[in-house]
């Protein structure tokens, strides 16, 4: 009878740690979801004259042409706002499988997965598409902040406050009033 207790205690823990592993996922969602809803992925094309931004699920949030795009004619820019744009999509599935991993844990391995398939749909090697994620999770990365701030402003010179702006000379009749009411002694 002890044996079966001790197996059955061990089975309870076992679907207890499960029931925690569960709960600590789903207290992540909402900061996941946070952080897809707030993904925007840029590619420019290598002469600089197109600019695509997408964000969540690829869509595409702004697309921007240079003047000199533009005179290069209808099929370079064609070719051009293509490859931006495909790469720009490319980035934000890449942004949003590391969001989701980090998240979920790797036990899916949904990176590795888009990778491959990226590596297939734009006929390249998977090494090059890990190697433009990791340019992209570099260029991501929030920078170092110094551990010792006693050299460094509080404040940027756009975060001061600006002046108050001084009283309008003059005024209507009521400002006249109230300031002669106040200036007044009795």
């Amino acid at each position: 009878m002890s044996a079966e207790f001790d197996q059955l205690v061990t089975e309870f823990e076992r679907f207890q740690a499960s029931i925690r592993d569960v709960d600590d996922r789903f207290a992540g969602l909402g900061a996941m979801q946070q952080e897809l809803t707030g993904l925007q992925a840029t590619a420019t094309s290598p002469d600089g004259g197109v600019t695509v931004v997408t964000g969540p699920g690829g869509a595409v949030l702004d697309v921007k042409f240079t003047d000199a795009a533009l005179a290069k004619g209808a099929q370079a820019l064609s070719a051009a706002l293509m490859t931006t744009l495909r790469d720009a999509v490319g980035e934000a599935a890449r942004r949003q499988a590391v969001i989701v991993q980090e998240h979920m844990g790797d036990n899916l391995g949904l990176v590795d997965q888009v990778i491959e398939t990226q590596a297939v749909a734009f006929g390249t090697s998977v090494e090059e598409m890990r190697s433009k994620l990791e340019e992209e999770t570099a260029r991501q990365a929030p920078a170092a902040a110094p551990e010792d701030f006693s050299e460094q402003r509080v404040l940027r010179q756009a975060d001061t406050p600006p002046p108050p702006a001084p009283p309008a000379p003059g005024g209507s009749a009521g400002d006249t009033f109230l300031r002669n009411l106040f200036d007044e002694e009795d």
